[in-house]
Formats: C-alpha cells, sequence, structure tokens
C-alpha cells in the first residue's frame, strides 16, 4: 500500500536551504520516493491552516518510506534541514 511523507516547512535560512532541496532528490532514489509536491502554492479551503512550504513524496508503503527517513543517505541532508528551517512532517498511509 503506497504510503507519503508529508512535510509542512518555515524555511529560516533560504540560501542554505537551496542546499538542502539539491541534497534530497538522490536520497531518494534508493527508496523508491518520488515527489507529489513540492513547495507548490497552497490554497486553504476550510479553517484557519496556513502551511508554508508544503512536500508530498510517496513510497512504496510505510516501511520505504521509514528506510528513507533513517537513512544514512539523507541524514548529511536531515541534519542541514534540521538547521534552516523549522517543520513538521507525517507518514500517511495510502488506500
Amino acid at each position: 500500500m503506497a504510503a507519503y511523507v508529508i512535510a509542512t516547512v518555515t524555511i529560516n535560512d533560504q540560501a542554505r536551504y537551496a542546499e538542502y532541496r539539491a541534497m534530497v532528490p538522490p536520497t531518494l532514489e534508493k527508496y523508491g520516493g518520488r515527489f507529489i509536491a513540492r513547495g507548490g502554492a497552497v490554497e486553504t479551503l476550510e479553517g484557519d491552516w496556513k502551511p508554508g512550504r508544503m512536500v508530498i513524496i510517496e513510497f512504496a508503503d510505510a516501511a520505504a518510506a521509514r528506510r528513507w527517513y533513517d537513512s544514512p543517505e539523507y541524514a548529511p541532508a536531515k541534519a542541514l534541514r534540521h538547521a534552516t528551517s523549522e517543520g513538521k512532517l507525517v507518514i500517511v498511509e495510502g488506500v
């Protein structure tokens, strides 16, 4: 069953965060991840949720998403993301 990593991000250092954006795609390949949405326009339809940058990454299943998130390939990028932004990430299983 497909699973999705969904993230909302507030960027605090644009220049260094650009490095993070460049680092991520190669880390996804090994784990079968692919971007569904990556920082496009967000429109709130209900409620008062106003997320900043939003990213959705699809994986074959939740286990693959977790392997990518915990992987040595993603670790340097994750550290840079933590240093340059504030975010919330979840894994959501599809139907």
